[in-house]
Order: structure tokens, then C-alpha cells, then sequence
């Protein structure tokens, strides 16, 4: 790159750290640079042009060390693993240039017709390439939303650079990739086969579906048992008769209904707490177009924000969110090596995530209910206990331990 140029877009970012896009000029920006204006505009022909001038070079470059991060790994899982790591490393060793993209482009909704923003999507393809070549490798489930999963992660990594860089309550945000890590893998890998229904409850499962189809007289006990694969005088050994099959199917089903009962009217568990929470923080603002615009663009994406009386108020209303998720690891419904924080973060990202694609580009072409319900899913897997996640597995951890320790030797 040419020298002059180098040093304006140097001296262009800096400024807009210190002072913001609307209030930096290009005499300032030449001035700094100490060039003429007219220098800077044989280059640039305007401040709109500089200012994504400046992200374009900044995203180039994180595009091409991501690429060269990325060669000799062939297995989708360890890519996957070194996109996050990169992307938290990068963010703490560039804390300027991180303020400016989320505080400084990605509020601007010009940004997304830049050149500039080329880049971002350039990346988000080879991430879902990865999670995609995952399912391909059978080592992530098919039937997970992984654009959804990719918001997961983008958003995280934005939010996990806001506790680094703007509150400053982690030193450095790469510390947490393990603790990432074991959040994501259990949304999107195999989970552990879980026991199949016992013969009595494979003959009513079963026996369900023949009187439903054809009435109790017309149902026959030999089709049951032919659908359960047993014999039709295995059936007596566990009802009476055909009435007894019958009448225990209702008693099934309304016992599962008595215990879901008192769940209805007051929440008790934190998982359900966790989903009602999620569910109804997206309805507070999917209510108010106004005000989920007024809150993503010029909240979450702004740095003034955390220094306001408005940012101790949302502070208190996540302290929630975070109750909701240490009171489950105390009872044992979620992993106990669950990061909290890091989870807020992840919840928060990608609802950013989420609601700048529904603001900026086309909303009705996104239906908006069913993307809920599955990140409610998807969030709800992460945290719970008993999954294929990486906190039940040593091998696993020392597999996590080693990748890391290898990744930071090649970026220091």
C-alpha cells in the first residue's frame, strides 16, 4: 500500500476512536496524518469513503490471518475451534480497532452497503462452511439451525470484546474459549443416545397410535403387539386385558399432564424460568419496532451506553438472566462448569445479532417466532446436564487444554 495512504487510514482510525465518525473530519484526519487535504482526497473522495476505507483495510487484514490460522487443519470441529479462538485473540490485541467496528461501523447502517462489510460476510460463509462440513464429517447434528448457531457465535464474540474492551471486567477475553467451547459443542454435536422406552411403555406408545386410527373395538391386540415387535400374549403381561391397555393409556397421559400441572402456573425450575425468560426478553421487543431500533443502534451499539444510568438499570435486569442460570447450577439442572457471564454474553450477542438482520435488512422475509423457539433450544442445550458437551468428557478437556496452548504459541 502506498505509504501516504497507509498513514491517513492510520491516523483515521485513531480519531475515530477518540472522537467518533460524526464528529472526526478529513482536515483533522490529514492533519494528523501531516498531509494536505488535498492528499487525502487523491485518495479519498469523502469522509464516508475513509472512514469504511479504514474498516475495509482492518477486516482485509483479519480475513488474510485468518485464512493462513486456518491452513493444515482439516477436521471441521478443530476449525471451528480455531475461528472462535482467533476471533477473541484478534479482539484483545486490537481493543481500538474492536471499539470502532461495533461501536463506530456497526451502527451505522451505511456500513452494511460497504465494500467493508464484504468482508464480515466473507467470513460468516466460511463459518457456516465449517459447521456445515460438520454435519457433512457426522460430527455435528443435522438438524440444527447452523445460521442460527453462526449468530450464536458472532454474537458472543461481540460481547465477550465488550467485557474486555469497554468494561473492562475480564483482562483478556480469550481466557474464555474453553468455557466458549463448552457452550457451543453441545448445541451442535450428536447427543448422547438416550434409553429407548421400556416394553410397557413401547406397547402404549404404540397401542396410542392403533386405537386412535381405529377405535377401541376395531383395534386389535395382534397389530399392537406386531408394531412393538413381541408377541400378542406378551401384551397380558403387563394389562389385563384390552380395556386395561386402553384406560392405562389415559392414566399415562394424564399423570404426565398432573406433573406439568403446577409448572403452568408458577415456574419453579430454572430451566423453564430460562426459557420463559429468553422468549419473553424477544417479545418485550418484537412488540416495539421503535424501541428494539432505538435499543440495538443506539444502546448495545453504543459506547455511551455503559457509562449511563440506563446501562445500571439493563445491568440489574441481566443480573435475572444470571440468577436464573446459577440458581440452575445449584440444583444440578445445569453443568456446573457453565461460564455465566460468557452465557449472558452469548444471549445477548445473538439477540443483537438477530434483531440488526431484522432491522437493516428485509424483516418479513424472517419468521421471527420459529428463529426464537429454536435458539430457546439451542441455549437451553448448552447449559443443561447430561449432554455430548466437552464437561463430561477428560478426554475432551485435554483435547480443549492442548489446542489451546498450541493456538497461543502461534499468535503471540
Amino acid at each position: 500500500m502506498n505509504e501516504t495512504k497507509a498513514k491517513i487510514l492510520q491516523a483515521a482510525e485513531e480519531i475515530i476512536f477518540e472522537k467518533g465518525v460524526a464528529r472526526t473530519t478529513i482536515a483533522q484526519i490529514a492533519r494528523k496524518a501531516q498531509v494536505s487535504d488535498s492528499n487525502a482526497y487523491q485518495y479519498f473522495k469523502d469522509k464516508e469513503d475513509l472512514v469504511f476505507a479504514v474498516a475495509y483495510q482492518r477486516l482485509e487484514d483479519t480475513w488474510n490471518e485468518l485464512q493462513e490460522q486456518l491452513q493444515g487443519i482439516i477436521d471441521a470441529r478443530s476449525q471451528l475451534g480455531r475461528v472462535i479462538w482467533f476471533g477473541l485473540r484478534y479482539d484483545d490485541l486490537h481493543q481500538d480497532y474492536v471499539r470502532n467496528l461495533v461501536f463506530k461501523y456497526r451502527s451505522n447502517k451505511d456500513f452494511y452497503r460497504s465494500p467493508a462489510y464484504g468482508f464480515i460476510r466473507k467470513h460468516a460463509r466460511l463459518t457456516l462452511q465449517i459447521l456445515n462440513r460438520g454435519i457433512a464429517e457426522g460430527g455435528f447434528r443435522g438438524d440444527v439451525d447452523m445460521k442460527l448457531v453462526r449468530e450464536i457465535i458472532y454474537g458472543t464474540l461481540d460481547f465477550e470484546a465488550v467485557d474486555c474492551a469497554i468494561l473492562e471486567t475480564i483482562g483478556e477475553s480469550s481466557n474464555d474459549w474453553q468455557d466458549f467451547m463448552a457452550l457451543i459443542l453441545p448445541m451442535i454435536e450428536p447427543k448422547a443416545q438416550r434409553a429407548g422406552p421400556g416394553k410397557r411403555e413401547l406397547i402404549l406408545l404404540r397401542a396410542e397410535k392403533v386405537f386412535a386410527e381405529h377405535g377401541f373395538d376395531k383395534a386389535k391386540l395382534a397389530d399392537i403387539a406386531g408394531l412393538v415387535g413381541i408377541a400378542e400374549s406378551s401384551i397380558y403381561d403387563f394389562f389385563e386385558s384390552k380395556e386395561d391397555l386402553l384406560l392405562s393409556i389415559t392414566e399415562m397421559r394424564l399423570q404426565g399432564h398432573m406433573e406439568r400441572l403446577p409448572e403452568t402456573f408458577h415456574i419453579k425450575t430454572p430451566l423453564r424460568k430460562l426459557r420463559r425468560f429468553i422468549r419473553y426478553h424477544f417479545d418485550l421487543y418484537m412488540q416495539n419496532r421503535d424501541f428494539l431500533k432505538i435499543f440495538v443502534m443506539e444502546n448495545l451499539l453504543s459506547q455511551r451506553f455503559y457509562a449511563s444510568r440506563a446501562f445500571d438499570v439493563f445491568k440489574g435486569y441481566m443480573k435475572a438472566f444470571e440468577d436464573i442460570i446459577e440458581e440452575g447450577k445449584t440444583c444440578g439442572i445445569f453443568r456446573q462448569d457453565v461460564n455465566t457471564r460468557l452465557f449472558k454474553n452469548m444471549f445477548l450477542g445473538v439477540f443483537t445479532h438477530m434483531a440488526l438482520r431484522w432491522i437493516i435488512f428485509d424483516e418479513k422475509h424472517f419468521d421471527k417466532m420459529s428463529e426464537v423457539d429454536r435458539l430457546v433450544d439451542l441455549l437451553c442445550t448448552a447449559v443443561t446436564c447430561k449432554t455430548s458437551g466437552v464437561a463430561d468428557d477428560p478426554h475432551t478437556q485435554r483435547s480443549l487444554s492442548f489446542s489451546k496452548q498450541v493456538l497461543q504459541k502461534q499468535l503471540r
